[in-house]
């Protein structure tokens, strides 16, 4: 018999479910133990969550809207400092800091870890002046640097061959898939060590986001990324980790496909296979 809903929530909430067993993973470059957020406005929060993250692999993030998705992404780089933040509790370790420590400097982590958000925004400048804005902030003059930060960065968002030629044009000219590679550039420019990805192929035609997830792939060779899907479909084409999120809570992950196959419970299956969401 499937466990009610809002039993399970409760159980996993006050981790007294046998249902969802935490995942092993050796040498995590995140581990987020016990956090909880809560918005003043009572809006999408997060309930005790724990869960590893695995260097240099895809974690995809996945669950219906209002889930706490977003809202994981924007504290582990700090974002939620800039939101009205009732509730924050639990620990964030990175590289034996806690990302939650107030003393941490938030402009130094989100270099360390940076964002892309569902809308592309470019900078009011040239294609060039977008990548090296940051690093001209970061104290980088030095132009052989930017130029190559400018072509690495760019090959690696799979965008130089469109734009090699054209990059003292303004970026609001390129195509909204060229400019979300660009934002994804511009992150990269930065070299950080962890990428947050929320929906980032959202607004994309088919071509494009094609051309993103490839990206993706190649990325996390050097890069772990963090992704929020825009459709389970995607979540199933790219996670290497799963995390089944609901109502703030995480509510199943696991590693490879498995999620998408053989969840455990039938939240995840009802979800997965389209009957809510």
């Amino acid at each position: 018999m499937a466990m009610d809903k809002q039993m399970l929530l409760d159980d996993i909430a006050k981790g007294t479910t046998s249902a969802f067993e935490p995942l092993q993973v050796k040498d995590p470059i995140l581990s987020i133990e016990n956090l909880s957020v809560m918005y003043s406005d009572g809006k999408e929060s997060l309930i005790n969550i724990n869960l590893p993250i695995p260097a240099n692999q895809i974690s995809v993030l996945f669950g219906p809207s209002g889930g706490g998705k977003s809202t994981l992404l924007r504290t582990l780089n700090r974002l939620n400092d800039l939101a009205d933040v009732e509730k924050l509790s639990g620990h964030i370790w990175f590289e034996g800091m806690d990302l939650l420590d107030l003393s941490i400097d938030p402009i130094n982590l989100r270099r360390r870890i940076g964002i892309v958000f569902a809308r592309p925004v470019v900078l009011p400048m040239t294609i060039r002046q977008n990548l090296t804005y940051g690093l001209e902030i970061a104290g980088i003059h030095k132009h052989a640097v930017l130029d190559e930060a400018v072509e690495q960065s760019l090959k690696a968002a799979a965008l130089w061959d469109e734009v090699e030629d054209r990059l003292d044009d303004s970026a609001g000219a390129l195509s909204g898939g060229q400019q979300q590679r660009l934002c994804l550039a511009r992150v990269l420019a930065l070299e950080p060590e962890i990428i947050l990805l929320d929906e980032p192929t959202s607004g994309l035609d088919p071509i494009s986001t094609g051309k993103v997830e490839e990206s993706l792939q190649k990325l996390k060779e050097t890069y772990t990324i963090i992704l929020v899907p825009h459709s389970v479909q995607q979540a199933a084409r790219t996670a290497d980790l799963a995390a089944f999120f609901l109502e703030g809570r995480l509510i199943e992950a696991s590693f490879g496909k498995t999620l998408f196959t053989k969840p455990r419970l039938d939240q995840t299956r009802d979800y997965v296979e389209g009957r809510f969401g």
